[in-house]
């Protein structure tokens, strides 16, 4: 992997990590430590930096004939070069997408965020309606340390991938940020409000995501 090396007025600490998303190793330093020094720091962590990259998952890109899950059920992808124009439709375990080959996987990511942006939007309105919350705006992202995120001024932000995940695991996400509209905490009020928002057992969707939400990034 490329190593992309940051100056950082904020970090207080040499810090290491894998951006999966643009391919590279990110070494961050603090603005006085020396680039020699943060290289160094590179050197005696290598044996872990290599440990993380293997066990990053495969990419699975976006092509006809791959598969991809929508709330958590494998469907096929097919492309459907007759049809230059339009959108994807997806049935009976089966999206089909038109176009050119080459652009087959941009046009199935902007559907699957449309998928994404369609079901959370629903879900969090129909649960803020029942806090008495209104919802400021909700945006989608591709973030990988956090699925979802409540800003005090009440929107929403959610990571599209959601939509790859079971139902359930998405509907958790949706009503753990619900819930922060109305507590701004992780206190147990909090967490009564959220389970009361929540179609499944959270501790079931939570530990889904340990276990499997990183390979929602291999997507794409």
């Amino acid at each position: 992997m490329p190593l992309e090396f940051r100056h950082s007025a904020r970090a207080r600490r040499i810090s290491l990590r894998i951006d999966q998303a643009k391919g590279r190793v990110v070494l961050t330093a603090p603005a006085r430590v020396a680039r020699r020094h943060a290289l160094d720091f590179l050197v005696r962590y290598e044996g872990w930096l290599q440990a993380r990259i293997a066990q990053l998952p495969t990419a699975l890109p976006f092509a006809d004939g791959a598969t991809v899950p929508v709330l958590g059920v494998p469907h096929l992808i097919r492309g459907d070069t007759s049809r230059l124009r339009g959108l994807p439709a997806r049935a009976d375990a089966v999206i089909t997408v038109p176009g050119a080959p080459e652009h087959l996987a941009r046009r199935l990511t902007d559907y699957l965020k449309a998928e994404a942006k369609r079901e959370i939007a629903a879900r969090a309105t129909s649960k803020a309606a029942i806090i008495g919350r209104p919802v400021a705006a909700i945006t989608l992202r591709d973030t990988r340390s956090r699925w979802g995120s409540c800003s005090g001024a009440g929107r929403l932000a959610f990571s599209w991938r959601l939509i790859l995940a079971p139902e359930f695991v998405l509907d958790y996400v949706v009503a753990h940020e619900v819930a922060h509209l109305k507590e701004m905490n992780h206190g147990v009020r909090f967490w009564r409000l959220c389970a009361t928002l929540t179609v499944a057992d959270p501790k079931a969707a939570r530990a889904w995501l340990r276990r499997h939400g990183g390979g929602l990034h291999a997507y794409g």
